[in-house]
C-alpha cells in the first residue's frame, strides 16, 4: 500500500470543527458562512461528508436532516438538487456539495474531510462515498487530507486516492456513545490496530483520551496526532502535551 504524508500545513494554525460556526446561532456547522469565516480567519477546516441519494458527496454531518435544518429524513434518501433548497434553522440556505466547498476554500487553509461511515458497524459495507469523494479531490490544488472512525473507508480511499493524506479518527470508544457496536468492535477500534494495514499516516483522537497507549505508542513513532473536539483554552493546553495539532469549536485558539 502506497505510504502518505500529512501535509505540514495541518499542523501550523489550529482546525476549526465543522469550519468556523458559532453554536448553529447565525453560522451553521459545516455551512458556507462558517467555512468563510474560518477562511477569513485563517484557521484550517475540518468538515464532514455523507452521501445524497444520487451519490454526491455533501458535506453535512448527521444521518438525518432533523437537528440542524428545518427538514426531517435521512440525508441519504435527498438528491442533491433537493438538499441544494434544503433551510438550516439559521436561515442559511443549501446543504453544500463537496465539490462547491473545495471550490470555495480555493487552497486558502487546509481541509480535512471526515467520511461518515455509511456500513454501520464500521466493517466492510464501503465504498460509493469514498469513490465520491476521491472524484471531487482528484484534482483539488490545495492541502486536503481524509479520515474516517471506520478503518475499511481509510482502506478504500488508499486505493481510490493514493497521493491523499489519510487517517483514522479514533476514540476510546466507550460504551454509552457507541450502543450499536458490539463490545468486541469496540474493544478492535480502541486499539487502533488497523493504522499500518490501511496506510494511515495520521490519527485524530478524542481530546480527552490522548493519554490512551496506542495513542502514546503511535506518537513515539512519530506519528502526527491530531485531536477532537478541543473546547475551551484551558482543554488546549492539556491536549498540546501530546496533540501536534488540535480541532477545536465554542472558542477562538490564540
Amino acid at each position: 500500500m502506497k505510504p502518505c504524508s500529512l501535509p505540514q500545513a495541518f499542523l501550523e494554525r489550529p482546525i476549526a470543527h465543522r469550519a468556523l460556526h458559532d453554536g448553529n446561532v447565525s453560522r451553521i456547522e459545516n455551512g458556507i458562512a462558517a467555512i468563510d469565516a474560518a477562511i477569513t480567519a485563517r484557521f484550517g477546516i475540518e468538515i464532514d461528508v455523507q452521501p445524497s441519494r444520487d451519490g454526491t458527496a455533501m458535506v453535512f454531518h448527521d444521518y438525518d436532516l432533523g437537528r440542524v435544518t428545518t427538514s426531517k429524513g435521512p440525508i441519504a434518501q435527498c438528491t442533491a438538487q433537493e438538499l441544494s433548497r434544503v433551510a438550516y434553522i439559521t436561515g442559511e440556505i443549501g446543504i453544500p456539495t463537496l465539490a462547491e466547498v473545495l471550490a470555495r476554500i480555493d487552497g486558502r487553509v487546509p481541509v480535512l474531510i471526515e467520511i461518515k461511515d455509511q456500513d454501520g458497524r464500521m466493517g466492510p459495507n464501503v465504498g460509493a462515498l469514498e469513490g465520491a469523494v476521491a472524484r471531487v479531490i482528484d484534482e483539488y490544488d490545495g492541502d486536503v487530507a481524509v479520515m474516517s472512525f471506520n478503518p475499511h473507508s481509510v482502506a478504500a480511499m488508499a486505493n481510490l486516492a493514493p497521493h491523499i493524506a489519510r487517517g483514522l479518527t479514533t476514540c476510546d470508544y466507550p460504551k454509552r456513545d457507541w450502543q450499536l457496536l458490539s463490545d468486541d468492535i469496540r474493544s478492535h477500534l480502541r486499539g487502533i490496530p488497523d493504522f499500518d494495514r490501511v496506510g494511515a499516516c495520521f490519527i485524530s483522537h478524542k481530546a480527552g483520551a490522548l493519554g490512551d497507549q496506542p495513542v502514546l505508542d503511535l506518537q513515539s513513532r512519530g506519528v502526527p496526532i491530531l485531536c477532537w473536539t478541543v473546547k475551551s483554552a484551558h482543554i488546549e493546553q492539556k491536549a498540546r502535551e501530546i496533540a501536534d495539532n488540535i480541532t477545536f469549536e465554542g472558542y477562538i485558539p490564540a
